[in-house]
């Protein structure tokens, strides 16, 4: 029997404060380590494309120290804020490096392409992103907002999603393209998708005000009221966008987005906050009721995921709500190295088909 050949995959995802990179041998992890950014070392960079030296040098110099010898084959980036295209592993090229310099939002995300193609070209290989935030497989119907003046369109933790679905799949013993689940990913955001044999049909739109509070954001608030506010002037833009993402949800009621917290503090005698954290519960379980008459309740899974997902007190809540739906799967935390890794594996080894970034990209209205 043939042995089969080992493929050594740099994974780099980066954080608004760290950078989390990963050696992979083939799918399997050998070292993963969150690389801390100080402040102070930050705050001399004007903009957060101008860190890509600073942070490429980090990683050379951990596998300098740490592994002089690895060759990779190939490298898998986390995928930044591009053009919305579909789920699936694309090559890192002109095209995509020239959208992320000129992405109209400022994130980290942006860096791991620019960095992963840089280190890709001194090892001699290619560089990949997979599943970026910004797929979009929505139906037209689940594009409709109420207005034809607004589209919906997703933004959403595809990477994640995507992982746990086909994690599920395989241990159903059946493939990602025949099944449909509903996949709740809870963190920071939170997004619930609609996964139709494959495809993310629909999702609700993890930034902009959509779907349950979260952590740190408001989910879909009365749109009336916020105009009241607004108009009378109780709040301006900034306070408002700040409702909407970073001072809204779980801080905005408790103080703290830190759940762990929050549940520690119930624990402790504030009594008041167990119904704000049972209205968190009842938002993500109404979303994914929401999210079952899309799939008109032909549910293979309910798949739980993302950080909360360790909250055990959370996730029995959840399923209390959702297990008539179907059956209920979690997996906690975030799965978006391995993601990656497997992703770029799969092209290495002819297992997928890697896709060209300007041919995918999804044109909207």
């Amino acid at each position: 029997m043939k042995k089969q050949e080992k493929y050594n995959i740099l994974v780099i995802n980066p954080g608004s404060t760290s950078t989390k990179i990963g050696y992979f041998v083939n799918e399997h992890p050998e070292d993963v380590v969150n690389i801390h950014h100080g402040a102070s070392e930050l705050s001399g960079f004007r903009s957060v494309m101008d860190q890509s030296d600073f942070r490429k040098k980090a990683i050379f110099d951990h596998f300098h120290k740490n592994y002089p010898d690895v060759r990779f084959h190939g490298v898998a980036a986390r995928g930044g804020l591009i053009r919305p295209v579909p789920g699936g592993v694309y090559l890192v090229d002109k095209e995509m490096l020239e959208d992320l310099r000129n992405a109209t939002i400022q994130h980290a995300s942006n860096l791991a392409a620019v960095i992963g193609q840089e280190i890709a070209k001194e090892f001699g290989v290619k560089a990949y992103i997979m599943d970026p935030v910004v797929v979009d497989e929505m139906d037209a119907l689940g594009r409709y907002s109420g207005h034809p003046d607004i589209r919906r369109y997703p933004i959403f933790h595809a990477l994640n999603q995507k992982e746990v679905a086909r994690r599920f799949s395989l241990v159903q013993g059946k493939k990602y393209s025949t099944v449909n689940l509903i996949v709740c990913h809870i963190g920071g955001g939170i997004s619930v998708g609609v996964h139709r044999r494959g495809k993310v049909v629909d999702v609700n739109n993890a930034i902009t005000g959509e779907g349950p509070f979260t952590p740190e954001r408001s989910g879909a608030l009365p749109a009336m009221e916020i105009i009241k506010m607004i108009q009378s002037g109780a709040i301006d833009f900034s306070i408002a966008l700040g409702m909407l993402q970073g001072k809204g949800g779980l801080v905005a009621y408790t103080g703290t987005s830190d759940v762990e917290e929050i549940q520690s503090r119930i624990r402790s005698g504030e009594k008041n906050l167990e119904e704000v954290m049972d209205a968190f519960v009842y938002q993500i379980a109404r979303e994914i009721g929401a999210a079952s008459a899309v799939l008109k309740g032909k549910v293979d899974g309910i798949l739980i995921t993302g950080g909360v997902a360790h909250d055990a007190k959370i996730v029995r809540k959840i399923k209390s709500y959702v297990s008539y739906i179907g059956q209920v799967a979690v997996y906690p935390g975030e799965h978006e190295l391995s993601a990656l890794a497997s992703g770029v594996y799969r092209v290495l080894t002819g297992k997928e088909k890697v896709r060209n970034y300007a041919a995918s990209v999804i044109k909207r209205p």
